[in-house]
Formats: C-alpha cells, structure tokens, sequence
C-alpha cells in the first residue's frame, strides 16, 4: 500500500487500521481485566430458577410477557445459577417492561431466603419504585422496606434493624443502601437502576455489601437509555448485555411536534381540550446548565402562570426541592386522576407511569440531549390512547437542535435515536462525565470504525489466551493508568 502521509491518514489505510484495533484492543483489555482482577476467585449464591413465588407473580400480572421480556430472564436465571457473581446489564427502550424483569430475579431470590437491594438515582425514583415493588410483592407475603437519605432517624435504626437481622426480603433506596452502617444478612442480588454511568469501578465496588459472608452478591443494572451497540462493546465490556428490544402490545407511538414558544396560545388551547376530553397531561420545565434551584423557580412561576391561564383545570407542581411527602402528595394525585396538569422539572424523566397522561408540553426542548428528551416523551403513550408530544422551542436553532428536534419528530424508536445521539455527540458525552475518561480516544471513532469495532471481543480473547504477557504494556501504551476508568 501507498505510504505517504497523506494515504496513511486516510482511515482506510491498513496502518490506520492497524493503530485503530490497538487502541480499541487497549480500552477492551483494560475494562476485561479490571472485571477479572476484582471477582477472580470469587463466588456467589446460586439461585435456582424457582417457579413459585415467580408464578405468583406473573398470575398476579394483568398481561403477558413479550417474548424480548422472557427471553432476558432467561439470560438473568442462567447467571443467576452460575457460582459466578452476575454483572449484567438490561437495556430496554420506554416503557419495555424493565421492572418487571428485575421483579421476577428479585422472587426468585427472596424465594432461596436471600435479600434483594434495589438502588435508584433520587429519592424519587426509590419512592416510586417501593410503590410498585410493594404493591406487587407484598401480597404474595415478600417483606419490603425503603432506605432514603431523609428518613427520621428512629426509623431508619429500625430499617438498619431488619436489614441486619434478616427480617426483611427486599430493600429499595438511593445510594443510602450502600453507607456503612447498612449492615445485610445474605444480600444475594443488588439492582440498580439508571446508573450505567457508574464508571467500572463504582459498578464493581458494590460487592463489598456481600462480602462479610464470603459471598459476593449478583448485579443487574437497568437502564432506559439505549445505548448503540459499538458504544456497549466497548465501554461495557465488563458486562454481559441483555437486551428488550419489543414494545409490550398496545403501545401507541406518540405523535412529537416541534413549535416555537411563540405559539404557546395554542399550546394552552390543546391542553384545555385534552384535559375536557378527561386526559391528563405533563408540563416539563427544564433549564440546563442552570442550577436546580433556578429550574425549580422557572416551574414555580409556570405552575402560577398556568393557574392564570386556565383556572378551571386542576394543577399540581412536583420539583426536586420539595420535601419527600410533597412529592408524594403530587405524584400520587395525578396518578389517581385527581390533577389535570402536573407541572414538573425533568425529575419525572423515569419511573413514573400514568397511562392515562396524553399530552407532554417539553419548555426549552433545545437545550437537552435527544436521550432526555426521549426518556422525558416516554411518560406520555404508556397506554392505548393516542399521545402526543410539543417540543417548545426558543428561535433561533443552532443547527445541532435542529436536527435534534428532527430527529425526535421522526422516530420513536429508542435505539435508533441512541445511535444519532452518537453520532452527534459522541461517546463521551453520551455515558456522561463520570464515564467520558474511559472513552477518550486518540484515534478511534466509534461512529467511523464501527465494523473493526466488531472484530474487538474476539481479538481480545485471543490475546488473553495466547499472549497474555502484551496486555499490560498495551493497555499502558495508550491509558496509562487504568483507575481514570470510572475514577470520580
């Protein structure tokens, strides 16, 4: 081949190539090897795929499984009756029935006397998910307690109690769960939620909660954000992947909008007519790169503006500095139908199901990232009725919004609008700043190398068997020092 440097620049130029597998090879090996340096001789329980309480469950269920659900718990149990400690991660877009996979692993679980920790991002998010878990599971006699960062602390000393003594079966939290003071008698399964951007180190940390019995507990970590599979080949390679690609049946596409606020008459006319009709609908304000107390103004003065605006529509507020009980209050009368409009901050971005919720009005729709904005949609079309999303924008576009907002109007597939948000933002940003030193490459690009991308796993199998002796001064070569993965 030609080698001047023109051509070698080229990045179809075999030395191009070249350099490109050794780096890709580089983060592969260095994520590999920190997975098996921290669980190298380590065991876990062995769960056995019981049927009983599972069964019970499902029976209690008011639909069937799709085929994409069955087909990843199927992957779960087989980790799970593995001595090998899990660490899997379970991608499923909107509204693909993530819960209810972990749900079943956590029967499974409690059904061997072993406990189960459920981890969520915020207070809300853990309040909502100890809703769901506890009416699914306390009927079928599974013991549930929750363990936030708020608790008055005579209560939390009786949940650290029954944590330690064994009495309860599954424990759901923030990062509370994991302070040193939470004491567990068999934690067997930790599960986390919306917290795949822990770099490497921190998804390999939680073990320690296991450890005082010998045994290192499983980990199934779920997330709502599809990643595109040349970005999970690499930056999670530690992990087995599983993933929920089908919609359960019924599931309306929403209908996504994109209109200047100068419109915004009209906005308030369209929710007047969906909230006469008996339909809910979310109002969402959002203010990136503000701080939390701004955007929680912006959506005080919106609920009181709107109040104006239609004063025979019921509306209620919930922000991320309102006190827990608050939040409760807000969420749980929309849940029931009691409020027509919620005004919220992006704090509902997850977890929250109102399937008769209809209409979602995103305010400043061009300041955020396509992965939120379609985590936001995904509140609206949980149901069979038709739903429909307004993508509220200041003029004038930067080109990137725009085609953001484009690409929102075209598709509600989740995956295809990850590998779009690659592509426009690249991986860095994607997994977020705790993870973006893990994906900073020199000359890769996941975009471009995407079929070398492919032939990764296998070259470093190879390697690992039969020349073992290269991986350190290769991983050196192009990261030097490998805690940068995941290291906050």
């Amino acid at each position: 081949p030609d080698t001047s440097l023109p051509h070698m620049l080229d990045s179809n130029h075999p030395a191009n190539k070249r350099v490109v597998i050794e780096e890709l090879l580089a983060h592969h090996l260095a994520i590999t090897s920190l997975k098996e340096a921290v669980i190298s001789g380590e065991s876990s329980f062995t769960i056995a795929d019981n049927h009983n309480l599972h069964q019970k469950f499902l029976n209690s269920l008011h639909f069937d499984l799709t085929n994409a659900q069955k087909k990843v718990i199927a992957e779960i149990n087989h980790n799970l009756q593995s001595t090998t400690p899990m660490l899997r991660l379970v991608q499923g877009d909107v509204g693909s029935g993530k819960t209810v996979v972990a749900a079943i692993a956590a029967c499974n679980v409690v059904e061997q006397g072993l406990q189960v920790a459920i981890m969520a991002p915020t207070e809300l998010l853990a309040e909502q998910h100890y809703r769901n878990f506890r009416n699914w599971l306390e009927p079928l006699g599974i013991k549930l307690l929750s363990l936030t960062g708020k608790m008055k602390k005579s209560e939390r000393n009786q949940n650290l109690s029954d944590i330690y003594s064994g009495k309860c079966n599954i424990i759901i939290g923030t990062h509370a769960l994991f302070q040193d003071d939470v004491k567990y008698k068999n934690l067997a399964l930790v599960i986390v939620d919306e917290q795949h951007r822990f770099g490497v180190h921190q998804r390999l940390s939680l073990k320690k909660k296991g450890e005082d019995n010998g045994k290192l507990p499983h980990q199934l970590i779920m997330t709502a954000t599809p990643i595109p599979r040349t970005l999970s080949m690499i930056a999670y390679a530690d992990m087995d992947v599983s993933i929920i690609d089908e919609l359960p049946p019924g599931r309306t596409p929403v209908k996504t909008v994109a209109i200047p606020d100068s419109r915004r008459d009209e906005i308030i006319e369209r929710i007047k007519i969906a909230c006469s009709s008996g339909k809910q609908v979310y109002w969402v304000c959002t203010m990136i790169g503000e701080s939390e107390k701004i955007e929680c103004q912006a959506a005080e003065e919106t609920f009181t503006n709107l109040q104006q605006l239609m004063p025979d529509i019921s509306i209620d507020l919930v922000h991320g500095r309102m006190k827990a009980d608050e939040k409760e209050k807000a969420l749980s009368g929309f849940s029931k139908n009691k409020t027509q409009l919620l005004v919220a901050t992006t704090v509902i971005e997850v977890g929250v199901d109102v399937p008769n919720a209809s209409l979602m009005i995103i305010e400043n729709s061009e300041r955020l990232g396509l992965a939120q904005l379609h985590q936001l949609r995904g509140r609206v079309g949980r149901g069979a009725v038709e739903s429909s999303c307004a993508l509220l924008y200041k003029a004038p576009l930067t080109n990137v919004a725009r085609s953001r907002l484009g690409i929102m109007r075209e598709t509600n597939d989740g995956f295809k609008i990850a590998r779009k948000d690659l592509e426009l933002r690249g991986p860095g940003e994607v997994l977020g700043t705790r993870q973006a030193g893990a994906i900073d490459f020199h000359v890769a690009d996941l975009n471009r190398d995407k079929k070398l991308i492919e032939l990764i796993p296998a070259i470093s199998g190879q390697i690992k068997r039969q020349q073992p002796d290269i991986i350190p001064p290769l991983i050196n070569r192009w990261l030097g020092d490998t805690k940068k993965y995941g290291d906050v």
